[in-house]
């Protein structure tokens, strides 16, 4: 995943300025805060928070979607390996 060094803030920085971290969501979109040097956190507007949820909905519904074909379509062997 590529990260735009930019937006970065390293956790001390964070807890000292939020409002820094603020204003770089506000002009970037995100921001991505650093925990002993890697990033561990995201902050988003408000407003992407729906897409992202969507997004993350829409893919378990997919998994799940295979998940159930998988065992449709070997619900045989599966019985048979329950015995």
């Amino acid at each position: 995943m590529m990260v735009n060094t930019d937006i970065l803030v390293p956790m001390t920085d964070a807890n000292q300025n939020f409002s820094k971290v603020v204003r770089m969501v506000d002009e970037g979109g995100m921001a991505v805060i650093l925990k002993n040097n890697k990033p561990k956190y995201v902050v988003v507007d408000f407003s992407e928070y729906d897409s992202i949820a969507a997004a993350i909905q829409l893919r378990n519904q997919r998994i799940e979607a295979v998940a159930d074909e998988i065992l449709e379509e070997n619900m045989e062997t599966f019985t048979e390996l329950a015995k």
